[in-house]
């Protein structure tokens, strides 16, 4: 077994783990926040269909979801995804991270909007009442007095669910997204050796350490502010 050559491919494979992570990160966050505010929303419909949809995303499988969201096109509309792909002007591997990107984004955003709806719930009513004494909006109250304490009280939750989202990646391997665990079991079949798999696994301590640490220094940076 070439030690460089696996190293390689794993890198590679690393390379597309994270950029799944990012993508994820970036939509779940915001759509998150937007969720638990849908939750939270005086418009009884809206917010029992944001509701429902959190139950359901919750109460199955993100692996499941996965599958769930690459067959929308074809049952839902007959669309075959090569036909798909071309109209969208990408390839089929393409089109299949967007599958498992959009699953994900989803997953995360329903657990995010259960953290998010805890840390906006447990601030007092008097924060709320001072703001508008003060002739502030229902917004400005929001972002300028609300949501700091809520990031401050929910930053160890979701430093959780990040964490996990770098284990879940690996859940993409079920549609053939090569990602770091898919590219690791094919050098294992290559190979028959489970080196492969120790190698990525350390790859997973580094990045999940990294990660720690730097949630580590957000929550220091954060607990000056004391209720």
């Amino acid at each position: 077994m070439n030690l460089s050559l696996v190293l390689g491919e794993l890198t590679k494979g690393f390379g597309k783990t994270l950029l799944l992570f990012a993508i994820t990160l970036i939509v779940a966050l915001p759509l998150g926040l937007i969720l638990s505010l849908g939750a939270r929303s005086k418009f009884k419909p809206l917010k029992y269909l944001v509701k429902g949809l959190i139950w359901v995303v919750r109460s199955t499988p993100l692996m499941l979801q996965v599958l769930f969201v690459s067959f929308v096109p074809f049952y839902g509309f007959g669309i075959l995804n090569k036909d798909l792909a071309g109209f969208l002007g990408v390839e089929i591997y393409s089109l299949t991270f967007i599958f498992i990107a959009v699953a994900f984004a989803l997953n995360y955003s329903c657990y995010f909007a259960e953290i998010f709806r805890g840390g906006i719930e447990s601030i007092s009513k008097g924060q709320y009442e001072a703001g508008k004494v003060l002739g502030m909006t229902k917004s400005q109250i929001f972002f300028k007095i609300i949501l700091f304490q809520v990031i401050k009280k929910v930053l160890a939750p979701v430093s959780n669910e990040v964490i996990t989202l770098v284990k879940d990646t690996a859940l993409a391997s079920v549609l053939g997204f090569e990602d770091l665990f898919t590219v690791a079991k094919g050098l294992v079949n290559q190979y028959v050796n489970l080196a492969p798999f120790l190698y990525a696994a350390l790859f997973y301590l580094v990045f999940n350490g990294v990660l720690s640490l730097l949630f580590g220094y957000l929550e220091r940076k954060v607990s000056y502010y004391k209720e």
